[in-house]
């Protein structure tokens, strides 16, 4: 896999309260992903990223909501989220930019 298409994989951490429990409660961390990456590209950008081992990987399709505008029915995008599960002792500190 090109280190270039590596960068391109992730697109951002999903923060949520749901985000949050999981972490805590599995050591697994869950990233916005694009909508063409695979479990092995994804695990290679998040070893790549942030210097952590990656144990596995599991990926959800998220549907988007649909959303009225005024009298129009219209949707949001589709996307995908991945989850990634760190080796026992590892972790990632968004808050302080990188690795803890």
């Amino acid at each position: 896999m090109n280190q270039q298409r590596l960068m391109q994989v992730l697109l951002a951490p999903q923060i949520s309260e749901k985000a949050t429990y999981v972490a805590d409660k599995n050591e697994q961390v869950v990233f916005r992903v694009a909508s063409d990456a695979t479990k092995p590209e994804v695990k290679a950008a998040v070893e790549l990223l942030f210097k952590v081992g990656v144990e596995s990987v599991q990926i959800a399709n998220v549907k988007g909501k649909q959303k009225k505008f005024g009298r129009f029915m219209g949707s949001r995008n589709n996307w995908k989220k991945a989850y990634v599960c760190l080796k026992p002792g590892q972790e990632i500190n968004f808050v302080d930019g990188g690795v803890a």
